[in-house]
């Protein structure tokens, strides 16, 4: 399977792609798309587009909100939106145990190894950023996630429990 992909932020020119990567995940009962920056709970593209971008500066980031990348996953042979990836750059109390990032693939495109990519070119963002360490949260019985962090060097720290699911958290140190 081709996993060449590439990071993309999201842009006007990309709405019908991304209305369908997000129906998709609604039509196969998924109404959380992680990493998405509440694109699963914003109706207009054009609202949800302003917001992300809004949201990559300290100058015009929400107050509610730390500054954020969020990137769109692309694959190169046919452009297709395969998945959406962000980057907090930093941790406020809430979200020290949903760590740094969160990542969704299109639920047609899983098992193919993308949100092992997508981790990975993430990371190379980080180190860019000045990001010494990555922490990433998966629910316990979401192998294919725990094996994505593992892969790209995520490390144990600890276990927690969010609404009423056990949790772990991985730390994934970014070589500056």
């Amino acid at each position: 399977m081709d996993n060449n992909i590439y990071l993309a932020r999201p842009v006007l020119e990309l709405k019908e792609k991304a209305l369908l990567y997000r129906k998709e995940h609604f039509e196969s009962g998924e109404n959380i798309i992680y990493g998405s920056g509440l694109f699963d709970k914003t109706e207009s593209y054009e609202e949800w587009l302003s917001s992300v971008t809004l949201n990559t500066s300290p100058e015009t980031v929400d107050k509610n909100w730390v500054v954020t990348d969020t990137f769109f996953a692309i694959r190169k042979s046919d452009n297709k939106i395969i998945g959406i990836i962000d980057l907090r750059h930093t941790l406020n109390e809430f979200l020290k145990d949903l760590g740094n990032c969160g990542y969704s693939v299109r639920p047609s495109e899983r098992k193919k190894g993308y949100a092992t990519e997508m981790l990975r070119q993430l990371l190379q963002v980080a180190k860019k950023a000045g990001i010494k360490e990555v922490h990433i949260s998966v629910e316990k019985d979401n192998i294919a996630s725990v094996k994505t962090i593992q892969k790209n060097g995520g490390i144990y720290e600890r276990s927690f429990s969010f609404q009423g699911n056990m949790a772990d958290i991985y730390k994934i140190p970014v070589i500056l």
